[in-house]
């Protein structure tokens, strides 16, 4: 079931989409909702961003072929950080270019996993259960600043550097999902799931040991190997085999 935020005549909703139509539902997304009868065609709505995160917790070099990338050893337990709420941004919105700060921004093409219900120290075992879903990340980077500061918060933070998006795919097998970016329609990452150093269900046990999760709370797992950089007027998509495209494009 693909999930999406929504905004129509001004109103913002949740629905299901199916096809070319969006449903409206009743209800949280987080417990118990319905489907109403009102439908409309997915191209007569604006997407929003599909959850509103109180945080979003971003992992370090999390794939084999990224790490090797970099020249860096593989992490013997998952690198944190965090990315703040005011750097998320919908499909189709516009990725701001801090030209006042950076000289190199680059895209990152991850799995986003979207937070279910509240996660306190919980097993890896149990983790899929607190899970709603799953949507496209592209964890925007100022690469310059990022070796600059050797932490990552402001490399990491800027308003705009965290599309989320289209919507979040409550189906889906994240041991095994193909992940692909696209800037200026050129292939520019193509890995697997398979490739992750710490699968999804490993991650969420060891961030709820960190901190407690809520729902709506993303997730951003790590990127394959391929990053580079953006300018402005390019356009970076980031496609996940089962979820679908997040499409966004570079300006001043």
């Amino acid at each position: 079931m693909k999930l999406a935020r929504f905004l129509k005549d001004g109103l913002r909703k949740f629905g299901i989409v199916e096809g070319e139509d969006i449903i409206e539902i009743e209800g949280s997304i987080f417990s118990n909702f319905q489907k109403t009868s009102i439908t409309h065609k997915l191209n007569s709505v604006k997407l929003l961003a599909p959850c509103e995160p109180s945080k979003i917790v971003a992992i370090g070099l999390n794939y084999k072929a990224h790490a090797a990338e970099f020249n860096k050893p593989l992490p013997e337990e998952p690198m944190l950080f965090m990315k703040p709420s005011t750097a998320v941004i919908r499909t189709g919105d516009e990725i701001i270019y801090p030209h006042h700060m950076s000289r190199r921004v680059d895209y990152e093409g991850e799995l986003g996993v979207v937070v279910g219900k509240r996660a306190h120290m919980i097993r890896k075992e149990d983790a899929k259960d607190y899970i709603l879903g799953y949507t496209c990340f592209n964890d925007v980077t100022a690469r310059d600043l990022q070796g600059k500061d050797i932490q990552y918060t402001r490399a990491k933070g800027f308003d705009t550097f965290a599309p989320i998006g289209p919507w979040i795919e409550t189906n889906l097998n994240p041991l095994d999902v193909r992940i692909e970016t696209y800037l200026n329609g050129e292939k520019k990452q193509d890995t697997s799931t398979k490739d992750m150093i710490f699968d999804v269900y490993h991650l969420l046990s060891f961030v709820s040991h960190v901190m407690t999760l809520i729902p709506g709370d993303v997730i951003a797992t790590g990127t394959p190997s391929g990053v580079g950089k953006m300018k402005p007027g390019d356009k970076v998509e980031i496609k996940i085999e089962g979820i679908g495209s997040l499409v966004n494009t570079i300006r001043n």
